[in-house]
């Protein structure tokens, strides 16, 4: 009898493990949003672990399903503990997807202004780039989000990043 609760107890434990180890990051590491150096820290080992640890929390959390899925009749039950066990399932599948690369596309056509008439302020950091007689400054702070540019500069491809 001790045994049902506990089935669904450890399928509750391990959502709640799978889902701070996708969130966790995505919080932490979300643009134009300040770190400090030991959640960032933490974001960073939970992205280099986290593989082993969602395939773990949906492991054990499938083998508790299936163990409260036998124990239990009622239909509602078996439901829940499956609908739990499915959450563990879905923060896994997207602990294996790089947020990052679905949320931040490459510039491909910037478009430009004379520095005279820029808005950009004084102390603005830009990344410059000149060849040939041609020149252009990407702004850090835009380009922070798409992490990428994509131009030509006096009819040479060029792409600014950092």
């Amino acid at each position: 009898m001790h045994a049902k609760p506990r089935h669904l107890a450890v399928i509750m434990v391990c959502l709640a493990i799978a889902f701070f180890a996708v969130a966790y990051p995505v919080y932490v590491i979300h643009p134009f949003r300040s770190q400090g150096a030991r959640e960032l820290q933490v974001a960073l080992f939970l992205i280099r672990y986290r593989g082993g640890v969602e395939f773990a929390a949906a492991l054990t959390a499938l083998i508790a399903g299936l163990g409260h899925w036998r124990a239990h009749r009622g239909v509602w039950r078996k439901l829940g503990s499956a609908a739990l066990t499915f959450g563990v399932l879905v923060c896994a599948a997207l602990s294996r997807v790089n947020l990052y690369e679905k949320l931040f596309h490459p510039i491909a056509n910037p478009s430009f202004t004379a520095a005279g008439e820029s808005k950009l302020d004084g102390d603005e950091k830009v990344i410059a780039i000149a060849v040939g007689g041609a020149a252009r400054a990407y702004p850090v702070r835009i380009i922070s989000y798409h992490h990428i540019v994509n131009d030509f500069l006096g009819g040479v491809p060029v792409a600014a990043t950092y």
